[in-house]
């Protein structure tokens, strides 16, 4: 059994920057894909941004390539999610998740393979 605990979301401007921090506790591989997903209201959850916990290799999605960055602390088991230049489409539930066996580029982003989920942050962008 895994453990997620997030904090760090809130509200924000358009423009400004928030950071997620994720930390994994109780039976965690150590390859692993760990990352952050997002709902908003009405629709389906995507994937933001997940990494390696083994090769620190990253995948994101192209809405926020260029403006978050996934990171992590192993010693911490913590995965961080810096979200720059907000924007209003960004307003949203996000979520951190870990699935063992690591990330792959055809299936990073595919919420039901993930096996433990966080209680998710809420996330507001306002305009």
């Amino acid at each position: 059994q895994v453990h997620l605990v997030e904090s760090g979301g809130g509200t924000v401007q358009a423009g400004g920057s928030l950071r997620l921090s994720c930390q994994a506790s109780g039976s965690t591989n150590s390859n692993s894909c760990m990352g952050w997903f997002r709902q908003a209201p009405g629709k389906e959850r995507e994937g933001v941004a997940t990494i390696n916990t083994i090769t620190g290799f990253t995948y994101s999605a192209t809405s926020v390539k260029g403006r978050f960055t996934i990171s992590q602390d192993n010693a911490k088991n913590t995965v961080y999610l810096q979200m720059n230049a907000l924007k209003p489409e960004d307003t949203a539930m996000y979520y951190c998740a870990v699935k063992s066996l690591g990330c792959y580029s055809d299936s990073w982003s595919f919420p039901n393979l993930f096996e433990y989920w966080g209680q998710g942050l809420q996330v507001t962008v306002s305009s």
